[in-house]
């Protein structure tokens, strides 16, 4: 794992937060484009929150609910959220930045996990995946706290409002005049 790597996968969220402000700057969201996006955005936020809660971090090799099919399901859902808020911003420029942001950072990030899982557990993380068969476990909405998917939760509703403060802003809400 190069050293461009690990800095990209620690410092995904700060990097996140830039991606976001610059994404505000340019967004040019709609009634329409909110309500379809945040609506993709929020099946992400599902996928996330599903993942989360059979996930104990750095303790074990999760192989119940979604990472039973998906190596990587908070990234997916990660990603999924990314494309929701790209269509609720409805510019062509900040779909193309969240897309880069997303594929840069999260390549970064799965690169370090699984480095470190393959340390951490060996050849248990090589069985997963392979997809040999592990015990599974259930979802526990309490686990999903534990891994502090709140904050995931709070990030997109916050996005939300500010799209459309954005678009009260802008005039598409009220017109021209205002409220």
């Amino acid at each position: 794992m190069t050293r461009l790597t690990e800095v990209l996968a620690r410092r995904r969220v700060a990097l996140g937060f830039l991606c976001g402000v610059a994404t505000l700057v340019f967004a040019q969201p709609t009634l329409r484009s909110i309500a379809i996006g945040m609506s993709i955005a929020a099946v992400g936020e599902l996928v996330r929150i599903w993942a989360s809660g059979h996930l104990n971090k750095s303790r074990e090799v999760t192989a119940s609910g979604p990472y039973r099919w998906v190596g990587h399901p908070l990234y997916l859902g990660s990603s999924i959220m990314g494309a929701g808020l790209a269509v609720a911003c409805a510019n062509v420029l900040v779909a193309g930045l969240i897309a880069l942001y997303l594929a840069v950072t999260l390549t970064a990030a799965m690169r370090s996990e699984e480095a470190f899982l393959r340390k951490t557990f060996g050849d248990g993380y090589d069985r997963y995946r392979r997809g040999e068969a592990q015990p599974a476990k259930r979802f526990e909405f309490a686990q999903a706290m534990a891994n502090r998917e709140y904050r995931a939760v709070v990030g997109l509703i916050v996005a939300a409002l500010l799209l459309v403060w954005k678009a009260t802003y802008n005039g598409v809400f009220w017109g021209a005049g205002g409220p």
